[in-house]
């Protein structure tokens, strides 16, 4: 077959952007699954091609289809992320606060956490497509967070509907895709204040949710929400890396910049209480804890 029949076989990062736009939340899980699957098969060094099977055939991985730069029309802008119609999305301030004591307050409670990992999947998915010319090392890692969220979510939304729920049933806010729209242009941005910033949140709120849900005797959501904080702390622990890394190569000082990143993006300033012990073991600096402590 000739170079100009051959079949057009979308690239990884070209699939994370189909997965991103995709709106319904059980085929964008089933999408991105497969996809860090197939980016998975390849284990070539990051400067070679790879011949690993592509699902519709082809190979995954190349270097041109790594560094390409992605575009989008005005109508995949307009459908960005991908999402259902419901929940229903309003200011964080409107989200009514939530008892775990009730089913419907339970409900209401696991399914604000399974809209947080909805999201979590489109952040992972927008890492990959958006930044071009990264290592390859970059997209796997966030391949890997990306299934890692659609396997959370699913898990969630499985035990919001053996409560008689669903995705949907209740408001949600929008406030951790507003920060990954603000950072779309600022990779080092992006890598400070996502995942080891709002997604951090996570490590310090799950155990407190974790010890309500086992006073109200939920105690799958207990399961549900070990495996989720033990993934996080891998997951906070890679926007670490790739922050320190980003910082290393452009010369800043990552301690200094933090700071600076927070208020020129109005991120917010976290309080404690901390879990430290899962911030150190994501990667955290002692310099960085002092930072969140207001000790520094």
């Amino acid at each position: 077959m000739s170079p100009q029949s051959q079949p057009h076989h979308p690239s990884i990062r070209q699939r994370a952007l189909d997965a991103l736009l995709e709106p319904d939340p059980a085929r964008k899980a089933a999408q991105t699954r497969a996809l860090f699957e197939a980016a998975s098969a390849c284990q070539a060094p990051p400067s070679a091609a790879c011949t690993a099977p592509h699902p519709s055939g082809g190979d995954a991985w190349s270097e041109p289809r790594r560094l390409e730069v992605l575009t989008l029309s005005e109508a995949q802008q307009a459908a960005m992320p991908g999402r259902p119609a419901l929940p229903r999305l309003v200011p964080a301030k409107d989200v009514p606060s939530r008892s775990p004591f009730t089913q419907e307050g339970r409900a209401a409670l696991l399914h604000a956490i399974c809209h947080i990992e909805f999201n979590a999947i489109n952040l992972a998915l927008d890492a990959v497509w958006r930044f071009a010319g990264m290592p390859e090392a970059f997209y796997r890692d966030w391949l890997r967070v990306a299934a890692e969220e659609a396997t959370h979510f699913s898990l969630l939304r499985e035990h919001l509907r053996s409560l008689g729920h669903d995705y949907g049933d209740f408001d949600a806010h929008d406030g951790l895709w507003s920060m990954c729209e603000k950072t779309r242009h600022d990779i080092v941005a992006r890598m400070a204040l996502v995942p080891r910033t709002l997604e951090a949140r996570g490590l310090d709120a799950t155990p407190l949710i974790q010890d309500k849900l086992t006073r109200a005797g939920d105690l799958r959501a207990v399961e549900i929400l070990d495996v989720i904080l033990r993934d996080e702390v891998g997951h906070v622990a890679i926007g670490n890396r790739w922050f320190h890394h980003l910082c290393e190569a452009r010369g800043l000082d990552a301690v200094k910049l933090y700071p600076q990143l927070v208020r020129e993006f109005e991120a917010p300033r976290l309080r404690p209480p901390f879990n430290e012990a899962a911030r150190k073991a994501a990667g955290f600096t002692e310099e960085e804890m002092a930072f969140l402590l207001g000790t520094d």
